[in-house]
């Protein structure tokens, strides 16, 4: 496994180094401290496999660094890391394509076990960002959470939806279910309606405020 961090402050990056390899004693760690560097590493190595991303670069804002990475290397997971973790923010960053978002201020243990869910191919979100909204299904139950059953979802259907945690297109769904993409597309309009969201990024929130445990395709 291949690993960059791109974080303008030093102790940041050694922090993150250390916890990387404590998960991954046999990754490759690359560190950059700008947008620049970055850019340079990432042509370098093309055999990236994810990014740890701050959005507070000296030289280019994050945002730009994040849509642009998603257009250019769509291959390399990209996960967000920031002191700028109010709700808006992480929106912003699920919708630009980041499969995940750590804050900054996080403990050692939540970034190790964040890390953790994103190597196993989930998705982190801060629990701040999993504030329920009027979109987020209610309790089936005082007590109980909501279960995929109870909002109609079939097995099929939470196949498609654990992908689409992975930031999986229809294309990339169809192809890894070896179903027709029309069909992935009729799931993905049934997920959204039990969910009660408009879009992936707000099933992505929904799914973290439930806390299901996804299948893994």
């Amino acid at each position: 496994m291949k690993i960059l961090l791109v974080d303008d402050h030093a102790l940041i990056r050694d922090a993150l180094r250390g916890v990387l390899k404590e998960l991954a004693a046999d990754a490759t760690v690359l560190e950059a401290s700008d947008c620049r560097q970055a850019m340079r590493l990432i042509a370098e190595h093309p055999d990236l496999h994810l990014i740890l991303l701050d959005l507070n670069l000296p030289d280019r804002d994050g945002f730009a660094v994040l849509a642009d990475l998603r257009n250019h290397y769509a291959k390399i997971s990209i996960v967000v890391l920031s002191a700028l973790h109010d709700r808006d923010n992480v929106l912003r960053a699920l919708d630009l394509g980041a499969l995940g978002f750590i804050p900054k201020s996080s403990p050692r243990e939540v970034m190790a076990n964040a890390l953790r869910l994103v190597f196993s191919g989930g998705v982190y979100i801060p629990p701040e960002a999993l504030a329920r909204t009027d979109a987020t299904p209610a309790q089936a139950a005082p007590g109980r959470r909501v279960s995929p059953a109870d909002l109609g979802l079939t097995a099929r259907q939470m196949e498609v939806l654990a992908l689409m945690m992975q930031g999986k297109s229809n294309k990339a769904i169809s192809r890894i279910l070896d179903t027709a993409e029309p069909t992935v597309k009729h799931h993905v309009t049934a997920i959204l309606k039990a969910l009660k969201v408009a879009n992936r990024t707000e099933a992505v929130i929904a799914v973290g405020a439930l806390g299901w445990d996804l299948p893994r395709p």
